[in-house]
């Protein structure tokens, strides 16, 4: 089978409907292996066949979507079951573990080296080296490897990358990549995977420049004129148009510090942690900035970005649109996310040997930072369900030297055994901090249930913390503007109406009920859940990386919305080609201003 868009006559292409075969599902196999048990025709139906525990199952995951391999293995196994083939009718065939494992001996990995797979999953390991993501780097390398790619392929194409994408940001990279192909020409397979992975590894925890892009404008000038990849991983050289392959991928170096936010491992694999970095030599020195790239990228909810839509198999440009503007919104809700976390923890500035108790409804994104900071202390971890329990897990294993945590869930305080740790713990380690994190995100009760248990036994001594995002305050166009250097008279007289129209409105044009918390009025809430506690109620400011473009602009203004409607009864054409202006200027230097309520409970 050949990729019809290089084999098909761009004619008959054009006439065609093409149709993309994705791998089958474990369900589908075992649908493929009772078919061929039952069958009495063209199967083994005249038989009785028994699996020992395991073996069929060892089967199907073996063969990791690929039918055929399956059927081939089956066959094997069942045919080599029995002395003599074929048995009488009726004979019952047993098939152990050992059977089915010499039948499969190997992964059906579906790896074709001048097909498609070959050229998306190589794209999809330089991308994640380029993009400094190391678990899916060694995820993309180990899938090659496993499917027999050619090892010097891959060290060519990395000692490429070492010189396009890595450059003279570390210009180790290419001595590194060079020692490692020279090491694998002496020592090969399979003790070799280590010069692959130690090279791979390197240009992905390498600091990025593209600088030697320079030399093709100068030469330009000097000429005069077995899981799927993800689509925006796939190579767009070849299916862009009909499928739209590489669309929403971002280019990290067209984004600060070289790193955007975007998912590089497939969709089933995301939140695994295949590389823990070390705190020595040069890994060391990058050990920091990962794991806060890696902990706000878990951390970002599908409330926070706009909604995906099922992938089609059928490429257009809405489409391509749309995953372009989600990759962006992500991207702006990781960067947010981190302004937040950072704000909210120099404003409290917790000490090495504190105590905390703190609730995180964003999979331990708060809690691993509250560890870091309080890593002498004891800490007792509210989070919302077994899947953030997992995360938080796999992200303090790279936080060194920590006391373990208490981990519950919020189903948890409502039973028995919750609230009996939970009162233990407040009795022991009389906690010097309660924290609620992004409050109306966690349930009301869960919120009265921890204050009020803290409250009785330690409230003089512990703070009780609640903080939320000022979504609305947040969403403000004129909070961006307003620091705007440069700014005459009659712009500022401009901005100051927007800054008063936008207020009377209650918002900015990029709020948002999902960026919002799921209550509005979250404080109000949370304080008429507690009684005998005064509330002292404080205003965060932080600022995030949120690029906008004249299409942003246009959506804002757009007058079916609210904010555009409302903004073009107050506002002339000639104002709102000055508010393009200021747009293209607050671009230069993309800093958003966001908001955060923070409330401390206290007794006289």
């Amino acid at each position: 089978t050949e990729n019809p868009f290089f084999e098909v006559n761009r004619a008959l292409l054009s006439r065609s409907r093409v149709f993309v075969l994705k791998q089958l599902t474990q369900e589908d196999l075992f649908k493929v292996a009772r078919m061929a048990i039952e069958d009495t025709e063209r199967g083994y139906g005249k038989y009785s066949i028994e699996f020992e525990e395991g073996a069929l199952e060892h089967l199907v995951d073996t063969a990791d979507g690929d039918a055929r391999s399956l059927l081939n293995a089956l066959e094997l196994a069942i045919e080599t079951s029995t002395p003599i083939w074929p048995p009488p009718e009726g004979t019952t065939l047993r098939i152990s573990m050992a059977d089915a494992e010499e039948s499969i001996q190997r992964r059906a990995v579906l790896y074709d080296k001048d097909g498609d797979y070959h050229f998306d999953t190589i794209s999809a390991f330089i991308k994640s080296v380029r993009g400094s993501d190391p678990d899916a780097a060694l995820y993309w390398l180990a899938r090659m490897v496993y499917a027999g790619e050619d090892p010097d392929f891959i060290l060519r194409r990395l000692l490429i990358l070492a010189s396009e994408d890595i450059g003279l940001a570390d210009a180790n990279a290419i001595n590194v990549v060079a020692s490692c192909a020279q090491a694998f020409d002496r020592v090969g397979l399979p003790e070799g995977q280590f010069h692959l992975a130690e090279a791979t590894l390197y240009c992905a925890l390498a600091p990025k420049s593209n600088t030697t892009l320079g030399y093709f404008d100068a030469l330009q000038t000097v000429q005069t004129d077995q899981a799927e990849v993800p689509d925006h991983l796939k190579d767009a050289n070849r299916d862009k148009a009909a499928f739209g392959h590489g669309e929403g991928y971002l280019y990290p170096h067209a984004y600060r510090d070289h790193w955007v936010a975007q998912q590089y491992l497939p969709t089933s694999l995301a939140g695994r942690l295949f590389y823990f970095p070390g705190s020595l030599g040069f890994e060391g020195t990058r050990r920091a900035e990962v794991l806060r790239r890696r902990e706000a990228q878990l951390a970002v909810l599908p409330e926070d970005v706009e909604e995906e839509g099922a992938q089609g198999l059928v490429w257009s440009k809405q489409g391509a649109s749309r995953a372009r503007w989600r990759a962006r919104s992500e991207s702006s809700a990781t960067e947010r996310l981190i302004a937040i976390r950072t704000a909210v923890f120099d404003a409290l500035a917790p000490r090495l040997i504190d105590n905390i108790v703190i609730a995180d409804p964003r999979s331990g994104f708060y809690a691993v930072e509250a560890l870091r900071k309080t890593a002498e202390g004891k800490a007792f971890i509210v989070l919302s369900d077994e899947g953030a329990k997992l995360q938080l897990e796999n992200l303090s294993k790279s936080v060194q030297d920590i006391v373990k945590p208490e981990i519950i869930l919020y189903e948890d305080l409502h039973g028995t055994r919750g609230r009996s740790a939970l009162d233990t713990y407040l009795v022991e380690a009389k906690p010097d901090y309660l924290i609620l994190c992004e409050a109306a995100r966690i349930p009301s009760k869960v919120n009265a249930l921890l204050i009020g248990a803290i409250a009785k036994v330690n409230a003089h001594a512990s703070k009780i913390i609640a903080f939320d995002i000022d979504a609305a305050h947040s969403s403000m166009l004129s909070e961006a503007l307003s620091t705007l250097p440069n700014v005459s008279e009659d712009e500022c007289a401009f901005l100051g109406r927007l800054a008063e129209f936008e207020r009377g409105f209650g918002r900015g044009p990029t709020y948002s009920p999902k960026e919002a918390s799921h209550a509005p009025r979250w404080d109000e809430e949370l304080v008429s859940l507690v009684s005998g506690l005064h509330v002292r109620t404080t205003e965060l400011h932080a600022v995030y990386l949120r690029p906008f473009d004249e299409k942003d602009l246009e959506r804002w203004l757009d007058p079916s919305t609210p904010y555009g409607a409302e903004f073009r009864t107050r506002f002339s054409e000639r104002e709102r080609r000055r508010l393009q202006s200021f747009m293209q200027r607050y671009n230069k230097t993309p800093s958003w201003p966001i908001f955060i309520t923070l409330l401390e409970f206290y007794r006289d």
